[in-house]
């Protein structure tokens, strides 16, 4: 069975862009924060905003206090003005491309236009839109309800931003031949065409489709009648459960797609839960996946990564002691960071809800396996020497102490009483804590040349950022939501992107230099072949691949445990 992703599925930038207001405004202020009618079209993250006390309001009272957001389909402009006199400090989340067609309407509304809006007229952003026309604003939903207009002496023609776009060249055809007069705007937003256009290619191409969304949602009903439209079998849901396997036995490729207010943690565990239930048919390849899961789950992968590229720090740098620092860092590593994975359950349940559900299900089991680690990698530390013993102990206080409050509160408005609270710390420590195990502890221990030891210091925290930091963007609704600042959240998602990519290369670049110029023998060229390999997954993902986020996590990850693998020929 095949299952591609459609490549525009998920968030719009309107979308994207209220819901990160919303989830600022609540991160940030202290006051009550409220939105004015459903933010969007979709109950999972509207129950996500209720979790973060952020409330709705219908009906505009008559005082309020705290902040209100507009929706991204906007509201007339009459309700705006009184939410303000009311008492509220409104902020406009309204998407730019329906802001657009709002200055349209008013424009020639002024001008004594009448304006016809091709949209349902019970809908929030025709109903928005309505507002700037006055009393000469009129909708149509068919060619007959346009035909049953009068042919107004000055109009403009617009359409609801989400409209059919097949639909929408009937009515600019119709207006051209019988009312030739009427000014036409092209006012469907470019993300909608796109979706559509996808989505009625992937239809043609696969024996079913998939579309993912709130039942509410203008966007996603279309979507699934652009799909429909092409004679293929189309299925919208709101949840995985509400999917029909008897309807799709005999489909042999399925496309998923999401309405525009869908979020990406919905259509990632939408992809997930069919890919498990269809692997059930294919017993080895659900063994082999069922494997694959574990051991991303449970950090085991990870944890052999770190001792695969310890291998290879210290293998380019001529130790002896090799094994034991492997292990090392591989207990080190899986004890932290399975603490940090029962810490972010969260963040976990908005971006990889299958390992919140793992964590929560067996947190005692997974306790004491970080505990156990844990102690075994001090234990192992000591008995290579006191200075290792200390700084393992000490980088392992550090991390358990990274959620304590523990550091008087500063910075005014922004307290920070932890060392969460500093934006971007995750990152940065993870980093650092990675490189001195990975490349300063053996070499403290075997005295280590310190040029070959701060370059391979360079290339290890090169590879491990790059890993964090990609980690990071795939999680950056998640980690909103949370009220986590990441590196990617500060920096922006192509942004940090471009500075992963530059670093990949960079550490590619170093390996080479440094084994042309003498300071690493024999094969260590090899281990370039590790950034490059990491630095094509990134490609991939910014050109976005078909990849799931779970093969993106399996590749990074095992990544690690092939540097070890390749140092073995050095």
């Amino acid at each position: 069975m095949k299952i591609t992703i459609a490549k525009t599925a998920g968030f719009c930038m309107g979308v994207r862009r209220a819901v990160d207001m919303v989830l600022d405004a609540s991160n940030q202020a202290e006051e009550p924060i409220f939105t004015y009618g459903p933010l969007i079209h979709n109950p999972q993250v509207l129950e996500m905003l209720e979790t973060k006390k952020i409330f709705r309001i219908d009906t505009i009272p008559d005082r309020g206090e705290g902040i209100v957001l507009i929706r991204a389909h906007g509201v007339p402009p009459e309700d705006e003005t009184a939410l303000k006199k009311a008492g509220f400090t409104v902020v406009n989340a309204t998407c730019p491309r329906v802001v657009r067609v709002q200055v349209i309407i008013n424009k020639y509304a002024q001008k004594g236009y009448s304006t016809i809006i091709i949209g349902d007229k019970n809908h929030p952003e025709v109903v928005g839109l309505l507002g700037y026309a006055g009393q000469k604003g009129y909708t149509a939903t068919s060619m007959e309800q346009l035909g049953c207009l009068p042919i107004f002496e000055n109009a403009v023609v617009v359409a609801q931003t989400t409209q059919n776009t097949v639909f929408y060249d009937q009515i600019k055809a119709w207006c051209t031949k019988n009312a030739p007069h009427y000014k036409i705007f092209d006012t469907i937003c470019g993300s909608t065409e796109k979706r559509q256009s996808e989505v009625r290619h992937l239809a043609r191409q696969n024996d079913a489709v998939i579309v993912v969304g709130g039942k509410q949602s203008g966007n996603t009903k279309r979507l699934v009648q652009v799909a429909l439209e092409t004679g293929t079998h189309a299925m919208h849901i709101e949840n995985v459960w509400e999917i029909d396997y008897k309807a799709l036995n005999s489909a042999k490729s399925i496309a998923i797609t999401a309405g525009a207010s869908t979020p990406n943690w919905i259509i990632n565990d939408t992809c997930e839960k069919i890919t498990q239930t269809l692997q059930k048919q294919h017993p080895l390849l659900g063994m082999l996946a069922g494997t694959r899961d574990f051991l991303l789950k449970t950090n085991l992968l990870l944890a052999l990564g770190a001792g695969g590229l310890t291998y290879a720090c210290a293998r380019i740098q001529g130790f002896p002691q090799i094994l034991v620092h492997s292990a090392i860092a591989m207990f080190y590593v899986l004890s932290m960071q399975i603490l940090n994975n029962i810490i972010t359950i969260k963040s976990d349940t908005y971006h990889h809800p299958a390992r919140a559900a793992f964590y929560k299900a067996h947190q005692g089991f997974l306790r004491v396996l970080a505990l156990v680690s844990g102690a075994a990698g001090i234990y192992l530390a000591y008995t290579t020497g006191w200075i290792s013993f200390c700084i393992l102990g000490a980088m392992t206080l550090l991390g358990l102490s990274y959620n304590l409050k523990r550091i008087p509160p500063v910075f005014g408005k922004k307290t920070i009483t932890r060392i969460k609270d500093v934006s971007g710390s995750k990152t940065i420590l993870i980093v650092f804590a990675w490189g001195i195990v990975t490349s300063l502890l053996p070499a403290i221990v075997n005295s280590g040349r310190p040029l070959i030891t701060m370059t391979t210091f360079v290339f290890s925290t090169g590879l491990v950022f790059a890993r964090t930091a990609f980690f990071d963007v795939l999680a950056i609704q998640g980690d909103r939501i949370a009220g986590k600042e990441t590196l990617p959240i500060l920096l922006g998602e192509h942004l940090s992107l471009r500075l992963i990519h530059y670093i990949l290369v960079f550490d590619f670049c170093i390996i080479l230099i440094a084994h042309g110029g003498g300071l690493f023998n024999n094969n260590a060229f090899l281990l370039a072949f590790v950034p490059l390999f990491m630095l094509l997954l990134i490609r991939l993902h910014k050109k976005d691949s078909l990849l799931s986020r779970r093969q993106y996590e399996f590749m990074i990850e095992s990544s690690f445990l092939f540097a070890g693998l390749m140092a073995v020929f050095i």
